[in-house]
């Protein structure tokens, strides 16, 4: 009996190490992007994975386990926001909703990759200056590659309001990078490039 019990244990401490830990720079991006601050995101991570590992046995092999943790990650940030909100300090989060975890979802997003794995620390800055409402969706589905369906159930919005959310988003990144891409030197500025092409 207690021979089963360890060799159940190994078992599942070697199934989360191979599906979950993979995710920690995912899930740190993620952290911060809505605490704004590494010391809570780091905090984040750690209490997303505790609370993953004694949930394991919950976790079905094979399917996403990367959105299951971004949900176990964005309950954990809710509660601390809600356990701040009683001990009187201010915290900005828009949209804060009660989500439960993620089913198992098919189908890709057409244009999930719209920043085809092309993130630095520059692209990353500009979308932590996005507003929380669309950074958020951007970053699980163009960054983390998460379908607009699993954006929904993590974030616990309709797909209407993901889609949506998504298009402001791209639009506004799409100007951020642009002064972006002129500071770095990867374009010339818009003028330069009129008088290039005698505009």
């Amino acid at each position: 009996m207690y021979a089963t019990a360890t060799a159940i244990a190994e078992t599942r401490g070697k199934t989360f190490e191979v599906e979950a830990l993979p995710h920690l720079d995912a899930l740190y991006r993620f952290a911060l992007m809505l605490s704004g601050d590494p010391v809570q995101a780091e905090d984040l991570v750690q209490e997303t994975m505790l609370r993953a590992f004694r949930s394991w046995h919950r976790f079905r092999s094979g399917t996403n386990a990367r959105a299951w943790l971004f949900t176990i990650l964005r309950n954990v940030f809710i509660s601390d926001y809600r356990r701040k909100r009683r001990h009187d300090q201010t915290v900005d989060l828009s949209d804060v909703e009660e989500i439960t975890f993620v089913e198992p979802m098919e189908g890709k997003d057409p244009e999930s990759r719209f920043l085809d794995g092309q993130i630095d620390e520059g692209v990353l800055a500009c979308i932590a200056e996005l507003p929380e409402v669309y950074r958020s969706t951007l970053l699980l589905s163009d960054v983390e590659g998460l379908s607009y369906e699993e954006v929904a159930k993590v974030l616990g919005l309709p797909l209407g309001t993901v889609k949506s959310r998504l298009f402001r988003a791209r639009q506004i990144l799409q100007r951020q990078l642009h002064d972006y891409a002129v500071e770095e030197g990867y374009i010339e500025p818009r003028e330069e490039r009129r008088l290039a092409v005698g505009v």
